[in-house]
């Protein structure tokens, strides 16, 4: 099923997935993600390893030994090859190293490949993880065109995802590819044969000297609620929905423990323009997930 979201293509079955390999314990961990999805979808696996100058160890040394970046970028292609190996035994693999910053490196593959999506692990822990994501991360949600699959793979205190994927919660908004998200959110839990949920965060302005929002508070959370209902009954998609009135990620985060989500679907188009560094709600949305992200 193609689906059309605003400039953005989703394929759905994924056929061609891309995986940024840095080798670190966050990389090793979404492996069995990446295992079901190719499985799940018999799609083909391609591995990225960007390595920057750090990997030449000091720029001395390269400049006195002509050989050594030839050597590095030899070195970095067997360990990749390993890798694939190693995790994926049995798999056709295509490997890919290159010299250079990693989002750039990503989103250079993806154009070559035509990926339909990429599977990236985050790099935030402990409390850093509520307030940092990783630039790398940041620039891929931002510039690549194709969905990106994100997350830590690692279970949560309050809760523990788990494949194949049984619950995936539909995160909308009013903005215009709501249509769009939700259609691919029916998808892909139809394709696993998931319950579906679905949920909108209604952020209420804080009451201030000069305006009071509360008052309104509740004909904002109808307005969103019919408009979830319309939005289903249109696309004939029976899904239990929930308008709740907080902090758009906090909302996510608490429904989706609330129902044992293994993936949130989000949509990504206000994360691509141009200030959306500052103001998308997707990055709070990945920072404070408690299972993976998925965002097309």
């Amino acid at each position: 099923m193609a689906l059309e979201l605003r400039n953005l293509r989703i394929m759905l079955p994924f056929r061609k997935i891309l995986f940024p390999v840095d080798f670190s314990e966050p990389c090793l961990t979404i492996v069995p993600y990446v295992k079901e999805m190719i499985r799940h979808f018999s799609a083909e696996l391609t591995l990225v390893h960007a390595y920057g100058p750090e990997a030449l160890a000091y720029s001395e040394l390269a400049i006195t030994n002509p050989e050594l970046p030839e050597e590095v970028r030899v070195f970095t292609e067997q360990r990749l090859r390993k890798f694939a190996l190693d995790m994926f035994p049995g798999e056709h693999v295509e490997t890919f190293t290159e010299l250079g910053e990693a989002g750039t490196v990503v989103h250079r593959v993806v154009q070559h490949q035509g990926t339909d999506l990429v599977m990236l692990a985050t790099h935030g822990r402990g409390p850093v993880r509520r307030f940092l994501l990783g630039s790398v991360a940041m620039k891929i949600l931002h510039d690549i065109s194709a969905a990106v699959w994100t997350g830590t793979g690692s279970a949560f205190a309050d809760h523990a995802p788990k494949i194949p994927y049984k619950s995936v919660l539909c995160a909308l908004d009013c903005s215009d590819e709501a249509e769009g998200v939700l259609r691919a959110s029916a998808a892909f839990a139809s394709a696993y044969q998931a319950q579906l949920w679905l949920v909108q965060a209604v952020e209420t302005p804080p009451a201030t000297l000069e305006i009071d929002f509360r008052p309104y508070r509740k004909d904002l959370m109808d307005a969103a609620d019919f408009r979830l209902r319309e939005l289903k009954g249109r696309l004939r998609i029976d899904a239990s929905h929930v308008v709740l009135d907080a902090c758009v990620a906090d909302a996510i985060r608490q429904e989706a423990v609330r129902r044992y989500a293994d993936l949130i679907i989000a949509g990504r188009g206000h994360a691509q323009t141009t200030f959306s560094r500052m103001w998308s709600n997707l990055y709070p949305i990945v920072r404070e997930s408690p299972c993976p992200v998925l965002s097309i």
